[in-house]
């Protein structure tokens, strides 16, 4: 069950003291994002990364009859014997009784005393009393019956004032609890002076003494209920043969009433006889099993089916019995039962048939109470199973079921890893439909088409190094997007995802290198480098947005300062010019701006749009740099030389134009 929740800080401590916790499994989960996430693409994961270390220490006093945070409580026990007594209805109970080891107990002064004593197996009582309770008064007094007794009971922690979860005045009455828990018990006694509505009595005035005494009423093996009129069966355990999936199986009734041929088993045969009694109210049936501890954190799933209209019921309760004012989860109808909780899953809820889990069950006892309603009803035939699964409805055949032990190598813990299309606790939540899988996979793919566009021009004017980097980029970003979204994987998603935006990073700043006037020496510097930088980049973390930012921030400084060389190189001839350069950076700066808010648009939902018009934007952008190159060489050929000047057009590794004083 979920107890605490806190968000995750830089540096977090928790502390949970003895009053907080109670023995058991305990399980500590970091969790980002809550509910079922797109998961059909590893690209958009691209967010801030943190890494995180963590230590839980267990503190404890070194005696188990020492409580509180200092260790300076001390906790007394009780003596236990047990008898049999006969109920009313002649069925034969068994009552154990727990007594002050030393007789009567006094208060001398204002400080509590605690009790524990231990309850084992299903009860059906637990009657905590105090016998011969007298108030030795040191100071006349006319408020004789304003002094009182509270006692305060908690299961498996130690109770105080304001957390405990039964309380009771034992001087006015004994307290009685129905259907307790099984495990340990701590009660503390506390005496309180009501008229001054203090939950203390003054040293000076009173002294109180009592004698504690504990009762335990338990029914037969084959009873329950109140007054032992219900019938009661062990579920046998039955494992699965599945290796791969251990602590998976079947639960049956241990009984010769019904010949069991399956693992579903009829409940007409096991019904309590309802006859004789005022309502059909009290018609119950309680079913128990246990969960080994090995396999705590498994998801217990019950089932039933009827020929006719189902007139049943289910409390489910772990280490006690169920009832309707007892229960962690319960199933009255479609619209009444625990689907508020998280650890409830209804999957079918008809007439006929009703389908639920109890996810991440606790360990220990288990107790099932079906409640028949309308027990004159037709004669109906319904058959019930109830099983341990490792991962609720085989994750649904959208996922594979995972298991890990803990590092005890004793406790299995197990969940569904969903396909790229669902999502959820246990893969039944369509996160993107077939249709719209192709329609996103078509789009992720072409779109790295619009490569063709600067590799073509690449080609005609005989820049091949370019040609080969656009053909290599585009191709290898749509073998990357193909294996990304399932269809198709030629490699490893790694290799294939390391290719992707290595290529990426590489045509983008080559495309800025080839539009600078530098020299080939230097543009061969810069390739070489830039080929180590994005090749670290592409390998480490690629999808930080930095990078992106990074490698176009590295490409426009290349080609500012190319831009820069040439403007004070040739700066009568490049006034000629400016206004046609300057035209032509604002309108790669606006290919680049909208490649930019593609990029950062995306998201879990709308990733497959963005990412493909950052695709078109990228490659686009870099066709049309290329082509405004050329427009400015053209423009400046046209022009006749200075004088001084000869214009000479060489032929080089980008293909560009280089010019020769003269």
């Amino acid at each position: 069950m979920l107890k605490k929740c806190y968000p995750m800080q830089k540096n977090i401590w928790l502390k949970m003291t003895n009053d907080q916790i109670s023995p058991g499994t305990w399980y500590f989960g970091l969790f980002n994002g809550i509910g079922p996430m797109r998961t059909r693409s590893k690209m958009i994961n691209r967010g801030s990364a943190y890494s995180f270390s963590g230590n839980v220490s267990v503190e404890g006093c070194m005696s188990s009859l020492m409580l509180g945070p200092f260790c300076n409580q001390t906790v007394n026990t009780l003596s236990c014997s047990a008898s049999n007594n006969l109920t009313g209805a002649g069925t034969e109970k068994n009552v154990i009784t727990c007594r002050n080891v030393n007789g009567i107990v006094c208060h001398e002064d204002d400080g509590p005393k605690i009790y524990s004593v231990d309850v084992i197996g299903i009860t059906e009582t637990l009657v905590i009393a105090a016998a011969n309770v007298t108030f030795n008064q040191t100071q006349p007094s006319n408020i004789t019956g304003s002094r009182g007794l509270i006692c305060y009971a908690r299961h498996d922690s130690m109770p105080l004032e304001k957390t405990y979860d039964f309380s009771g005045d034992l001087s006015k009455g004994p307290l009685v609890i129905n259907f307790p828990k099984a495990g340990r018990w701590y009660i503390t006694i506390r005496p309180i002076d009501i008229s001054n509505k203090s939950e203390k009595v003054q040293s000076n005035i009173s002294k109180v003494c009592y004698l504690l005494e504990w009762q335990m009423f338990q029914c037969p093996f084959d009873k329950a209920g109140l007054n032992c009129t219900m019938q009661q069966y062990m579920l046998q355990t039955v494992l699965r043969k599945s290796p791969s999936h251990p602590f998976e199986s079947n639960y049956i009734p241990i009984t010769e009433k019904v010949s069991l041929a399956s693992d579903d088993f009829p409940l007409e045969p096991l019904l309590s006889n309802s006859s004789g009694r005022e309502t059909s109210d009290d018609a119950w049936t309680f079913f128990l099993l246990d969960i080994p501890s090995g396999a705590t954190g498994g998801n217990i799933h019950i089932h039933l089916t009827s020929s006719v209209k189902i007139n049943y019921e289910i409390y489910a309760r772990n280490g006690g019995l169920s009832s309707l004012s007892t229960w962690d989860y319960f199933y009255a109808s479609s619209t009444n039962s625990s689907s508020g909780s998280i650890f409830f899953k209804l999957y079918d809820s008809s007439e006929k048939t009703v389908s639920f889990y109890m996810l991440y069950a606790k360990g220990g006892l288990w107790s099932f109470g079906l409640r028949k309603l309308n027990a004159a009803h037709s004669p109906s035939q319904t058959v019930m199973s109830v099983s341990l699964e490792r991962c609720p409805q085989k994750c649904s055949s959208h996922g594979t079921c995972q298991s890990v032990l803990d590092t005890s190598g004793l406790t299995l813990y197990s969940y569904c890893a969903c396909d790229r299309d669902h999502g959820g606790i246990d893969c039944s939540v369509e996160l993107v439909s077939p249709h719209g899988h192709i329609r996103q996979s078509i789009f992720l793919i072409a779109s790295n088409a619009a490569a063709v566009l600067p590799a073509f021009w690449s080609l005609r004017n005989k820049a091949f190094a370019e040609w080969v980097l656009f053909m290599s980029s585009g191709t290898a970003s749509a073998l990357y997007h193909a294996c990304d979204v399932g269809t198709w994987c030629i490699m490893t998603f790694h290799v294939l995802q390391f290719l992707d935006f290595w290529l990426s990073f590489m045509a983008v700043v080559s495309t800025f290198v080839y539009l600078s006037s530098v020299s080939e020496a230097s543009k061969r510097t810069i390739h070489t480098i830039v080929a180590i930088l994005t090749a670290i980049m592409a390998e480490n973390d690629p999808t930080r947005p930095r990078n992106i930012a990074f490698v176009i921030g590295l490409g426009a400084l290349g080609l500012l300062v190319g831009w820069l060389l040439e403007f004070f190189s040739h700066a009568r001839s490049f006034s000629f010019s400016r206004e046609l350069h300057l035209n032509l950076l604002n309108r790669r700066a606006r290919y680049m701006a909208m490649a930019a808010i593609s990029w950062a648009l995306e998201s879990t939902e709308t990733y497959w749009i963005w990412h493909s018009l950052w695709h078109i934007f990228i490659y686009t952008s870099s066709f049309f740099f290329l082509c405004s190159k050329a427009k400015v060489a053209d423009c400046d050929n046209e022009r006749p030389p200075d004088e001084g000047y000869e214009l000479t057009r060489q032929s080089s590794f980008n293909g560009g134009e280089q010019r020769r004083v003269t």
